[in-house]
């Protein structure tokens, strides 16, 4: 949480008859900052001594846009409880943006680099969902992904205890967590997201 600037998402959901529909954007932007000196003297390559006293400062900032795309067949279907099969893709769009900024004496310098990477995985996944009372419901949902053909690995679960006003509007408050584990063009992302969720559903 100490890292992160903004973070959301939006998920679009159909059904008709049987067959189900689903469309999941998130998006999460995050910044980390550090900075160390006095540096003891440094001997850099091709540049030479660097003497004692120097001061780095380095800035991270790291945007991700995910959007899942996933369409299936509702197996069951009771008063009670419903269950989801879904299949489908998920797209991945990272950006990593560094700055380190150095001084020493009345010497400073600046460096930037950025760099964006971006891979599509297959995904299959289930999604439940729980009357509890007429107007209080749970619902869950997990997929996993990757396979080699993307990533080497993904997943993500949603928990949510959702409250119904009225026939369009409801509110939900849950957990959601999403992790992805890609290795390609000397690139590697291995993450994990995860944190509190709250949120609205307009039905219409």
């Amino acid at each position: 949480m100490k890292d992160l600037r903004f973070g959301g998402f939006m998920n679009v959901w159909g059904r008709y008859d049987r067959f189900v529909v689903s469309g999941d954007l998130m998006y999460v932007n995050l910044a980390d900052s550090h900075s160390t000196g006095p540096l003891p003297a440094l001997t850099i390559p091709g540049v030479g001594v660097i003497p004692a006293g120097g001061d780095i400062d380095f800035k991270l900032d790291t945007t991700l846009l995910t959007s899942t795309l996933m369409g299936g067949y509702r197996v069951f279907d009771t008063p009670q409880f419903t269950l989801d099969a879904l299949g489908g893709a998920r797209i991945w769009s990272v950006s990593n943006t560094a700055k380190i900024h150095g001084s020493l004496g009345g010497l400073q310098g600046s460096v930037h680099y950025k760099e964006t990477l971006a891979w599509v995985d297959p995904v299959v996944g289930l999604r439940a969902f729980v009357p509890v009372t007429e107007n209080l419901s749970l619902q869950g949902e997990a997929d996993i992904g990757g396979f080699g053909a993307g990533s080497n690995f993904t997943w993500s679960a949603l928990a949510t205890v959702n409250y119904v006003f009225s026939d369009h509007l409801s509110a939900s408050a849950g957990y959601k967590a999403l992790g992805v584990d890609y290795e390609g063009n000397g690139h590697v992302f291995d993450a994990r997201f995860h944190g509190p969720v709250l949120g609205v559903t307009y039905r219409f």
